[in-house]
């Protein structure tokens, strides 16, 4: 792994500090060692290496972008540019050991350019040509000449090598957060793809189903009356042919907006309540208590659907012979009761529970009626006692719950 690029802010600190450095160290040349032959050698070398410095920004912008998307290795061209600009260095240390302190930017530029191993190699050469120039200038011995310069380069080194693991740390760690947030944007649409798919369901159940259901049993009775009783049999199928217009009605619907036909153009859930039937062997009788307030379309549309399917669970299931739909206004409340006089069953099967002999769920009766009470923050009992009927009871709170604003529509 290789060092990210540098802030823009800290580039242009190392650089000022840089020529800063060598700009004082020609003046500390050219005053303490006026007139001597070497110091054209010395311009020309400080103006090379000033000049060779100047195009790192440029020659370096590459491997600033290589190491930005993961760590490449250096270039030739990198590497070739650096060999230049600290072998000029080093010959300006020999012939002039006041330019050694210009090794504490090259820290960086080599830190910046190399593999952390390689620089730390480099940065520990450069330490120890600037610990050699110190010396030779000394004009004693000064433990703090041998033991500053190291301090300084492992100082430098290790806020550098620090910044680095931060920098990475906050990088893996953006593209942690990167990839959690697409893994939760798609397990929400997995999910909110299964609820609708589970909704449709519903709906379908509900509706088409119920209504084809309905035919069968109609067109059936026609049949078996249709030489004994042809008055009866035309009957029967007068009602599949309006079920079947209503079916027709029901999936227009369901493909232009999944709401209930019965419920559009404004119809009131007590009337679409009112015209609901389970088939010409039972008599269906609506009764509403309380005074009506205004419900939400996701609560009448989940009443009305629970009234058919219960309808149809009477209608398929319990022989019964009359049916009472209910419909309360309690207050904080609405709650919805389908009672009829049929068989019954032992025990009211619960959501858990596998359905009683004669009365199964058909996969979507009442788990999908369960589904609807509790997406909308309700509960939904059934009681039942063999021969003498059973009774469904759904109640849903006229204030939206956190459940209900939550799930899918």
């Amino acid at each position: 792994m290789t060092p990210p690029p540098p802030s823009r802010t800290l580039t242009t600190v190392v650089h000022a500090a840089f020529f800063l450095l060598l700009g004082s160290s020609v003046a500390r040349f050219l005053l303490r060692h006026p007139g001597e032959p070497r110091t054209p050698w010395i311009i020309a070398l400080s103006i090379t290496l000033a000049l060779l410095y100047v195009l790192g920004p440029t020659t370096a912008k590459a491997t600033a972008r290589a190491t930005a998307t993961g760590g490449a290795t250096p270039t030739p061209r990198h590497l070739t540019w650096l060999a230049l600009v600290v072998t000029t260095w080093v010959v300006l240390v020999v012939l002039a050991p006041s330019f050694a302190w210009c090794a504490v930017p090259l820290f960086y530029t080599a830190l910046r350019t190399l593999p952390p191993r390689a620089a730390v190699v480099l940065v520990a050469l450069l330490t120890a040509f600037v610990v050699a120039a110190q010396l030779k200038l000394a004009t004693a011995f000064d433990p703090n000449l041998l033991l500053a310069p190291p301090a300084v380069a492992a100082l430098a080194t290790a806020v550098f090598v620090h910044m680095e693991r931060q920098t990475q740390a906050q990088r893996t760690l953006i593209d942690d957060l990167i990839r959690t947030r697409r893994e939760l944007a798609a397990t929400e649409r997995r999910e909110g793809t299964l609820a609708e798919r589970q909704r449709l369901s519903m709906e379908i159940h509900d509706t088409l189903a119920q209504n084809l259901s309905s035919q069968q049993m109609l067109l059936q009775a026609a049949e078996r009356t249709w030489d004994a009783d042809p008055a009866t049999a035309r009957a029967h199928v007068r009602t599949a042919t309006g079920i079947a217009a209503r079916g027709l009605a029901e999936a227009r619907r369901l493909v232009h907006d999944l709401a209930p036909s019965e419920l559009a153009d404004g119809v009131p859930l007590t009337e679409a309540l009112r015209g609901l039937d389970a088939g010409p062997e039972v008599t269906v009788r609506f009764h509403l208590e309380g005074a009506p307030v205004p419900l939400p379309a996701r609560t009448q549309s989940a009443l009305l659907r629970i009234a058919q399917g219960a309808l149809a669970n009477v209608r398929e299931h319990s022989g019964a012979r009359t049916a009472a739909l209910t419909l309360s206004f309690l207050g904080d409340q609405v709650v919805l009761d389908v009672a009829d006089d049929g068989r019954g069953f032992p025990a009211p099967a619960p959501a858990s529970a596998a359905p009683a002999p004669g009365r199964s769920d058909r996969g979507h009766g009442l788990p999908a009626m369960r589904a609807r009470v509790r997406q909308l923050g309700g509960t939904l009992t059934v009681e039942s006692t063999p021969a003498e009927g059973t009774v469904l009871s759904a109640a849903l709170p006229l204030a939206p719950s956190p459940t209900a604003l939550e799930s899918p529509r």
